[in-house]
């Protein structure tokens, strides 16, 4: 970290306290993402920050979203978590064809919770550090009009820039149909110019050579060109993410 990356740590730090909050619990590489997200803003990174304990306090107050909160949108297997990619980032699947739109929004808003702790936790190498990203895999391969739940992707994405910034490295998604093309189009409205830059839509030979060189054929699972079997995200056992 330069002098001017330290300068701006403890100003957004001194910003917080001002705000009546403590950064005391947190290391830096976590506060570096705040700032990151702000554009190294002291006073804005300071604000999201806060933000974020106060959300994080009120909608996670045991610390972690046990799957018995979640159950019905588990059952539907439509989320797998594969391991590390090349670059050591947990790497989530989405099987678009296997979701429908949730006529419980607060349960589906503790479940896209759920989901995301779960697998940066996964990258976590004995203790969280506070800089773990995650890469996601959006799969529409067979996809109708029922699975289609622009709400819900709008909600993933708003809860990634406001609650978990710079946690996403890469979004990939695969096997985009025709009439899909406009419902990303005013999806993609609602995304930061930061977090589009990482969405990635593979549509033909070259790029989708691209994509299993870049995440790994080790995690991937064959219907991707990979060597791996999917492995349900329920099924996947994490030491205790209570700590």
């Amino acid at each position: 970290m330069d002098k001017n990356q330290e300068l701006k740590l403890t100003q957004m730090k001194n910003f917080v306290q001002k705000l009546g909050s403590s950064t005391e619990k947190y290391g830096d590489p976590t506060l570096e993402r705040f700032l990151i997200a702000r554009s190294m803003d002291p006073n804005k990174a300071a604000k999201m920050f806060v933000s974020w304990q106060k959300w994080r306090a009120s909608f996670v107050p045991s610390g972690f979203i046990p799957d018995s909160e979640v159950i019905d949108q588990l059952e539907a297997k439509k989320i797998y978590l594969q391991g590390l990619s090349k670059d050591e980032f947990p790497v989530m699947i989405i099987k678009a064809n296997k979701h429908y739109p949730a006529k419980d929004q607060p349960q589906f808003k503790k479940f896209v919770v759920h989901l995301l702790d779960k697998v940066i936790a996964s990258g976590f190498k004995g203790k969280e550090i506070g800089n773990e990203k995650l890469i996601g895999v959006l799969d529409l391969h067979q996809i109708c009009y029922k699975n289609v739940d622009a709400r819900g992707l709008i909600t993933g994405f708003q809860f990634l820039q406001a609650y978990y910034p710079e946690r996403l490295a890469k979004l990939y998604i695969l096997n985009m149909p025709w009439f899909f093309v406009s419902i990303w189009k005013m999806v993609s409205r609602f995304l930061e110019k930061a977090t589009l830059e990482k969405v990635v839509i593979v549509s033909n030979e070259e790029e989708k050579n691209q994509f299993i060189r870049e995440v790994g054929e080790e995690v991937l699972p064959e219907e991707f060109g990979g060597k791996a079997k999917l492995i349900a995200i329920q099924d996947v056992v994490l030491p205790s993410l209570e700590d």
